[in-house]
């Protein structure tokens, strides 16, 4: 395809960071760890064999430096996790087939690529991917965001998947990224939001450089064309209406990166929070019938404690001070502060250097992140995804300009957090332009897995292997007919009376999609009690029968 002809520009972030460079704030050299690692790389050795491709060329076009995402969910209701990787493609042939993977988990965390008999054949340019029962049958469906028409896979229960986008009325075709499920007016039907990143369109690309005057791609500033989020609404039949503008959705536009859905202000109702790259972030309070007001300036975490908009990529939410409140992490670029920002009923109080997370974090370009407790200790850590999205600094590696090596955060009491490794986990730093990173045990040991999808380059599956791993239990909360409770909060109190909190979700981190299960870390303790707060407002407690294994938790079945 020939373009047109394109206007040379030099946002005002790209000016910005030069000045930086040129002050000698660049890339630090990395202080030898002491530590034993955290997690092994083997993607190849058990199976999960994907390259993703963005297509780069001669052009560059912005969406090349976006995708992509994954997801860990059980397909066939046996247990076992099993593995979904979103490919882009090529933009100059957005009909073409998108080559997407799935593979199939033996049960012991070991992969088969079962794509070809699965059916999933879609088209176009494949960003992100989400997770949810959308139509209540019980096997766990997909939603591929894409540059142009998002596509919903069906599972029909057997192995295989078909599209019913059309069917089901949710093809959108902006510039999906990340995407959740949640039911948003209790009716027991999944809704699902899309977050949409630029209004863009090959035909309408621009042309940058980097600071030596080389090509470089173009930020989202340049285009000044933010495109509106999507809402749908469940009709409970398959099918979706699209409710953006009368839900209040449309009321505010940002650049939508990040998604991560949850009950921010203790109303018993889902909330929605959207990371935005370079526009103020948006945190959609639920008013009940259908409506969503946006209070992230009144909340204090629309911007930085400066003011500042900042380049919102990732997302993810927690209760890391056990006051019964989701706390929330914002992940943003190279020399930029993340936010963490603390809930405290009616506000957020960003706290983000006074816990750890400036220095450790400020020299990469954060995507992918996820607050889990990989060491069991009962505090919870994080892991980012990191990866460049511009050429202002020296190559770490020859070959990818834009390669950076993940993050691993420890966390410590009071809502703390330390580097441990300087290298992402591992005993040697894997340096890849790293995207979407989906969370869960693949196979059944007890510490969380991580599976990063990596631009132009393989998959990574990143194994735990923490030292001294403690006691463990993880929860799976379902309905009566033995659906997912997405929104669901599970409570943990061990016998020292240490209290945790965990919501069921699988839409955060970046264009991916996670395990719908509370997994918690217990330290040494083996006994406590275990009690579900329900979408709505029901309490129930469960008796737990052993630990350091999943358990099923019905809605009905515990004790009021």
């Amino acid at each position: 395809m020939t373009r047109a002809h394109h206007r040379i520009t030099r946002p005002c972030w790209v000016v910005l960071l030069w000045t930086l460079a040129a002050c000698g704030q660049g890339e630090q050299v990395e202080e030898t760890p002491t530590a034993d690692p955290w997690f092994r790389e083997e993607g190849s050795a058990r199976g999960l064999v994907f390259e993703h491709r963005s297509g780069h060329g001669e052009a560059f076009y912005f969406p090349e430096l976006m995708g992509g995402g994954a997801a860990l969910f059980d397909m066939d209701g046996d247990g076992d996790l099993d593995a979904f990787c979103v490919q882009s493609g090529e933009l100059d042939a957005p009909e073409a087939v998108t080559g997407h993977r799935l593979f199939a988990n033996r049960g012991d965390g070991h992969f088969d690529d079962v794509t070809a008999a699965s059916g999933i054949s879609t088209r176009g340019y494949g960003m992100g991917v989400t997770s949810g029962d959308y139509d209540g049958d019980g096997d766990t469906d997909l939603y591929v965001t894409q540059v142009g028409p998002n596509a919903l896979l069906q599972n029909l229960g057997d192995g295989r998947f078909t599209e019913v986008t059309s069917a089901a009325g949710v093809g959108d075709d902006g510039w999906g990224t990340s995407a959740c499920f949640f039911d948003k007016d209790g009716d027991g039907d999944l809704d699902l939001f899309v977050a949409n990143y630029v209004n863009w369109s090959v035909d309408g690309e621009l042309t940058c450089f980097g600071p030596t005057g080389q090509p470089d791609y173009c930020g989202p500033t340049s285009y000044s064309a933010t495109r509106s989020d999507v809402l749908y609404e469940n009709r409970g039949d398959g099918t979706f209406v699209d409710v953006s503008e009368s839900s209040g959705i449309q009321a505010t536009f940002g650049n939508g990166l990040g998604v991560v859905a949850g009950d921010f202000n203790g109303d018993d109702r889902p909330d929605l929070f959207v990371a935005n790259d370079q526009t103020p972030d948006q945190l959609w309070i639920n008013q009940g019938e259908g409506r969503f007001v946006d209070r992230a300036e009144l909340a204090g975490c629309a911007r930085d404690r400066n003011g500042t908009s900042r380049a919102g990529m990732g997302v993810d939410s927690a209760d890391l001070d056990a006051n019964g409140t989701l706390d929330l992490l914002v992940v943003h670029m190279a020399r930029e502060h993340d936010g963490l920002f603390f809930n405290k009923g009616r506000f957020f109080t960003e706290r983000t250097v006074e816990v750890g997370l400036g220095l450790a974090t400020l020299q990469r370009t954060r995507f992918g992140v996820g607050f889990m407790d990989f060491n069991n200790d009962a505090l919870l850590d994080a892991y980012v995804a990191n990866g460049r999205v511009n050429l202002q600094m020296a190559p770490l590696v020859e070959g990818d300009p834009y390669a950076e090596p993940n993050t691993l955060l420890r966390g410590l009491p009071e809502g703390r957090f330390e580097d441990p490794l300087h290298r992402g986990g591992c005993e040697q730093p894997l340096h890849a332009t790293s995207r979407g990173a989906a969370f869960g045990d693949v196979n059944g040991d007890g510490g969380v897995d991580v599976l990063v999808v990596n631009r132009d380059g393989p998959a990574h599956l990143f194994m735990n292997c923490a030292p001294a791993r403690g006691h463990w239990l993880a929860v799976r909360a379902v309905d009566e007919q033995g659906r997912d409770v997405l929104g669901a909060f599970v409570t943990w109190t061990d016998a020292a009376g240490r209290v945790q909190r965990r919501e069921v979700k699988s839409g955060f981190s970046y264009c991916s999609a996670s395990a719908a299960r509370a997994h918690f870390g217990l330290g040494q303790e083996q006994a406590g009690s275990l009690s579900v707060r329900w979408p709505g407002g029901t309490t129930e407690s469960f008796a737990v029968d052993g630990v350091d294994r999943v358990i099923l938790v019905k809605r009905g079945d515990g004790e009021s």
